[in-house]
């Protein structure tokens, strides 16, 4: 399977607009410079200026990729994304490099929870989470061509899972459930996995999803699963406000529904730094603690 850095070097050696860009962030880009001579751009850890820069390119139709770690792409960059590539509607691509969790031994200054509230309230942009390295490759082509500005949490792991292919704006049904449905996008994809088995093995019907593509959203694939099964659970490593679950709130407003809802994610805190295994553990988005934490819910709501 082609990696990620084969994957960009093939499609701008292909494609003089593309050009890569970079805010001292070249963890999974190393060998591009050479390869990409001129259209290879660090401007060092200046992250406004990167995407200042992006917007400027994009005007004279270029295709910038910028990376960045998510935190400051999306934090210390904000305004200039919002205003000089949202605003002006430019197909700047956002690459947010250890979004959430996966910054496990750095402190909140490097965590990135609030990532996806941002970007899917910036008009024009598009927001993806792949769950693992695959369903990452399958879906950048389809993100780098698109004319819209986006934004992706790079996911660089590898798991055994066979992901669908990629359709722009679909989410990947896992399977149905009338019992629980877990609702997941990122690399929890993993964890989820782990819940639904464990779950089957509880006797209970577990449907999964994994979205993929949370802007824009495959509203028909959560609202199957929300009239569908007796609980919806939702997982994300991000903040409660703003991101999967504040989702799902806003698409049953819409349409004036009401249903079950468990949410897995951070509620106004931080989560609290350490080795990715024990963050999980600790935090209890383990695929067992997701499970149990499901059980639990489910007796309460009886």
């Amino acid at each position: 399977m082609m990696d990620y850095q084969q994957l960009i070097k093939e499609t701008a050696l292909a494609d003089d607009r593309y050009i890569v860009m970079t805010a001292e962030n070249r963890a999974v880009i190393r060998e591009l410079p050479p390869l990409l001579g001129g259209r290879f751009i660090d401007t060092g850890i200046t992250e406004q200026c990167m995407i200042g820069t992006a917007a400027g390119l994009a005007l004279r139709g270029r295709i910038p990729i910028c990376h960045a770690l998510t935190t400051f792409l999306i934090l210390r960059a904000y305004e200039f994304i919002r205003t000089d590539v949202g605003i002006a509607n430019l197909p700047v691509k956002l690459s947010g490099f250890i979004p959430g969790v996966l910054s496990d031994g750095n402190g909140p200054t490097h965590q990135a929870l609030e990532d996806i509230s941002l970007m899917r309230g910036v008009p024009h942009m598009e927001v993806f989470a792949p769950a693992d390295h695959q369903d990452m490759v399958e879906m950048l082509p389809h993100v780098w061509s698109s004319s819209a500005p986006s934004y992706v949490r790079l996911n660089t792991r590898f798991t055994d899972y066979k992901h669908e292919p990629f359709t722009p704006g679909k989410a990947e049904v896992i399977g149905l459930g009338t019992d629980v449905t877990l609702l997941v996008y990122g690399f929890l994809f993993e964890q989820a996995l782990i819940a639904k088995q464990l779950l089957e093995g509880h006797g209970l019907s577990v449907g999964m999803i994994n979205l993929r593509t949370l802007k824009p959203l495959d509203e028909t694939a959560v609202l199957d699963a929300l009239n569908d099964s007796t609980l919806t659970v939702t997982i994300e490593d991000h903040f409660q406000t703003g991101g999967l679950y504040s989702i799902v709130a806003e698409v049953l407003l819409r349409h004036q529904r009401s249903a079950n809802v468990l949410p897995i994610a951070f509620n106004e805190r931080w989560f609290r730094p350490a080795l990715l295994d024990e963050v999980l553990s600790y935090e209890q988005m383990t695929g067992e603690a997701i499970c149990q934490r499901t059980l639990d819910h489910l007796e309460k709501t009886k």
